[in-house]
């Protein structure tokens, strides 16, 4: 018997029987992101959305398209995580954030 391989869409992490999705926004269309966030809810109660440096203003966007327009009133921001990374030895910080949707 073959086993199936289950490939996910690049910048998609996703682990065993978990209830919540990481995705990763880069610079890619901020609206194909949208859409991608939108189809994994559909599987999906819970999506964190994880961004870094330059990146970060596309994934705040994603996050109100599919709050505000698409999915508005059936899903919600449950929490926003800011940090910043120090390359060692450079002295060079980058700028990460995490927001995590909720589907209501």
């Amino acid at each position: 018997m073959l086993m199936e391989e289950t490939i996910e869409p690049y910048g998609h992490e996703q682990t065993e029987k978990s209830e919540y999705t990481i995705i990763n926004i880069g610079n890619d269309p901020v609206m194909q992101s949208a859409i991608d966030v939108l189809s994994t809810l559909g599987s999906k109660h819970k999506v964190i959305l994880k961004s870094k440096g330059n990146s970060i203003p596309n994934a705040v966007a994603v996050a109100n398209i599919i709050t505000e327009k698409m999915l508005k009133g059936n899903s919600k921001i449950q929490k926003i995580n800011l940090d910043t990374v120090a390359a060692p030895g450079i002295g060079s910080m980058t700028s990460t954030i995490e927001i995590i949707i909720n589907k209501i």
